[in-house]
């Protein structure tokens, strides 16, 4: 079924409380992302949410989980969803999921309106170049019809010269479950990108698993689980793969990084297992890689491909960068300052997360030493931080030279 419907993945963003797991389990009817809850379901293991499949009847709109599990119409689209987490801590988690999406939600709730998280991540989406955008407007049950007018006009002025500025605005209440229907027309609309299935694999790893539960015997040992998804390329049961930067190995005071081979031994999408996947929906790998490897999430950030497709891992990238007028995410108004030399900066490139060190800066090109090595694939898009008071704040994007 998934193979033949356009697949997407949507990332769901906006301040911690405005009603994004609400949101995400009236559409989905899964309440949260527990690793117990990933346990008990064995390999099918989701990114962030879960996965849905929307049906169309007439000018009606529902998901496989409605009636009763009995969907009626016609299957017209594949959605993985991707949960970002809202709080100002997880900025680099953030940041790792808009990586991985083609499209996204931005959550508002009517009653407190746009938050300083609200704009952090909103420019998160456009330092990622996310410009497949829906708004939602929600708690609308919490305000009078004059609020919410007042509310809509102040989302309108926010997007107004962003990539975002025509998306819809859908006006909901998560709680009451209005206008549910209304986001699944628009996911629908959404525009589907082209996607590269003839280059060289590119997989970016957002979770990793050992999904076996404790006791199991030997000879029933599941190999190492891999999420994520697959940018470009196709992979196939049985291809031989490498992982980098791979396993992170201490050798005195010394950190190295040890590319790791292994194959495929199942692909999974969504509860279905496949053949061969190529660029759509999330999808897991599990691996012939001893779990111990894979357990708590200790290879994400790695990427994927076929043997020896891979570039050598990078100590040192060059950038070509952009910073916004403002520091984002934080109640008062300040500028944001030119780069310095030998300043730290938080970068996240595709799912991964390193510092680096400003070594030299010409015009909007800085050169940077990292403490995490990356495998640097020009052209590709990262976030900038920067500590301001504390927190790492984004103050920026730019591209891999």
């Amino acid at each position: 079924m998934t193979n033949q419907i356009p697949e997407l993945n949507v990332g769901v963003v906006g301040h911690i409380d405005h009603g994004k797991t609400t949101i995400l389990s009236k559409l989905t009817g899964k309440f949260t992302d527990t690793h117990s809850e990933e346990l008990k379901r064995g390999i099918t293991i989701k990114l962030g949410y879960a996965d849905i499949t929307i049906y169309k009847e007439g000018d009606k709109y529902s998901t496989s989980l409605s009636k009763e599990g009995q969907s009626k119409g016609k299957p017209i689209r594949y959605i993985s969803f991707i949960d970002a987490p809202g709080h100002e801590m997880l900025m680099a988690t953030m940041l790792s999921g808009a990586a991985i999406i083609d499209a996204a939600i931005l959550v508002i709730a009517a009653n407190e309106g746009i938050k300083p998280q609200t704009k952090e991540h909103f420019m998160a989406l456009q330092a990622k170049k996310i410009k497949n955008i829906i708004i939602i407007q929600n708690k609308i049950d919490l305000v009078d019809k004059k609020q919410a007018l007042e509310n809509y006009k102040e989302i309108k002025k926010f997007v107004k010269g962003t990539l975002a500025e025509n998306s819809p605005i859908i006006p909901i209440s998560a709680q009451q479950g209005v206008n549910i229907d209304k986001i699944l027309e628009e996911l629908t609309k959404l525009e589907i990108p082209k996607r590269d299935s003839t280059s060289k694999p590119i997989f970016l790893i957002a979770r990793s698993f050992d999904i076996n539960r404790p006791g199991t015997k030997i000879d029933k040992l599941k190999g190492g689980v891999l999420g994520g998804i697959l940018k470009k390329g196709e992979l196939n049961v049985g291809d031989e793969i490498e992982i980098k930067p791979g396993l992170s190995v201490k050798k005195g005071h010394e950190k190295t990084y040890q590319t790791l081979t292994t194959k495929i031994l199942s692909l999974h999408k969504g509860n279905e297992s496949v053949k061969k996947v190529v660029p759509g929906a999330s999808i897991s790998i599990e691996t012939g890689l001893d779990p111990f490897m894979t357990k708590t999430d200790s290879l994400t950030g790695c990427i994927i491909s076929t043997k020896d497709s891979l570039p050598e891992i990078s100590n040192k990238i060059k950038v070509k960068a952009e910073l916004f007028e403002e520091v984002l995410g934080t109640e008062e108004q300040k500028a944001v300052e030119p780069f310095k030399t030998k300043e730290m900066l938080m970068l996240s490139v595709n799912t991964t997360i390193t510092v680096g060190i400003v070594e030299k800066i010409s015009n909007r090109e800085i050169e940077l030493s990292l403490n995490i090595p990356i495998v640097a694939i020009k052209g590709d898009n990262l976030g900038i931080a920067r500590n301001i008071d504390g927190h790492w704040r984004l103050i920026g994007w730019g591209e891999i030279l």
